[in-house]
Parts: C-alpha cells; sequence; structure tokens
C-alpha cells in the first residue's frame, strides 16, 4: 500500500504534468502566430508527452489503490518576448520539474516504498533528456542570434521532431479503452 504523503505527492505531480502541458500548449500557440510552426510543432508534441506522464501517472495511482483527485490547473503564462524567452523559460520550467520529481523518489527511498521507487525513476531519467533538449535549443538560439535565415533553418529543424508515445503498454494512452486486463 502506497503512503498518503507519497501518494498526496504523486497526485500533486499530476496536476503539474498537466499543467506543463498547458504550457507548452500555450508556448506552441504563441510560435504558431509567430510563424515558427516547426517550433509550434515541437512544443505542441512536448504538450503531448506531459499529458502522457499525466496520465502514466494517474493510472499509476489507481493501480496502488488510490481514487486520483484532480484539481483545476493553473493558467499557463501566455506572453512571451521571442522564442528564446519561450525556451528559456521551458529550461527553467523543466528544471522545476526535476526538482519536484527528484522530491518524489526522495521521499519512495525514504519510505521504503521500492515499487514507487522503480516508477518515479523512469521520470528521474526523463528529466536528464527534457532538460537537456532545452539547453541545445537554447543554445543554438543563442548562437543563431537575429540571423532570420538560420532562424528558419533552426525552425525547419524543430519541424521533424514527431510524437513517439513514452507508454506504449498504457492501454489509455494507446487508445486500448478506459480500463486495463
Amino acid at each position: 500500500m502506497i503512503s498518503e504523503k507519497l501518494a498526496k505527492a504523486l497526485n500533486d505531480q499530476v496536476n503539474a504534468e498537466f499543467y506543463s502541458a498547458y504550457l507548452y500548449l500555450s508556448m506552441s500557440a504563441y510560435t504558431e502566430g509567430s510563424g515558427l510552426k516547426g517550433a509550434a510543432n515541437w512544443l505542441y508534441i512536448q504538450t503531448r508527452e506531459e499529458t502522457a506522464h499525466a496520465i502514466h501517472m494517474y493510472q499509476y495511482l489507481i493501480d496502488r489503490g488510490v481514487n486520483p483527485s484532480l484539481p483545476a490547473i493553473e493558467a499557463p503564462e501566455t506572453n512571451f518576448t521571442g522564442l528564446q524567452d519561450v525556451f528559456e523559460k521551458t529550461l527553467a520550467h523543466e528544471q522545476k520539474v526535476t526538482e519536484r520529481i527528484n522530491k518524489i523518489a526522495t521521499l519512495a527511498m525514504k519510505e521504503n516504498d521500492h515499487a514507487c521507487y522503480q516508477f518515479i525513476m523512469w521520470f528521474v531519467n526523463e528529466q536528464v533528456e527534457e532538460e537537456a533538449n532545452a539547453t541545445d535549443i537554447l543554445t543554438k538560439l543563442k548562437m543563431i542570434g537575429d540571423n532570420k535565415g538560420l532562424l528558419l533553418s533552426l525552425d525547419t529543424e524543430l519541424a521533424a521532431r514527431i510524437y513517439n508515445n513514452p507508454f506504449p503498454t498504457d492501454a489509455k494512452l494507446s487508445g486500448g479503452g478506459a480500463a486495463k486486463a
């Protein structure tokens, strides 16, 4: 059985993952409106990933006998000053998410909940990739500066990103129905 404290931390993280999806959707709308359809695509795919993370955690809670609560999701920021601002905020956001996930991992260790620790370690490792991706794009944006041609080249690179379901066996994420077998 999962402790109340750990269940609450995971439930709060479900909400935080949905907030992340909202934030990236807001950023996607901004970049789409700015004519950067590649960046909009990259950010929209990020929205889908964050939604998958939330649903996977939600299902984990159910599997552990917890009825998840679904509080309101905070409204995301909608004002950005450019693509570099978007990715500076992306990196800062992912660093906050990493901190939250690490706290859950630490709590799982303290409570000797090996199942939860094993579950959350996927997210710990995912955060390394999330921060690296944001850092890579931000580094390129800083190198590009005001060069519109290079910005369009980066936008084309970002357009190539495709969605890969991180949890292909999760029935809720693969269209397999509402309940697991």
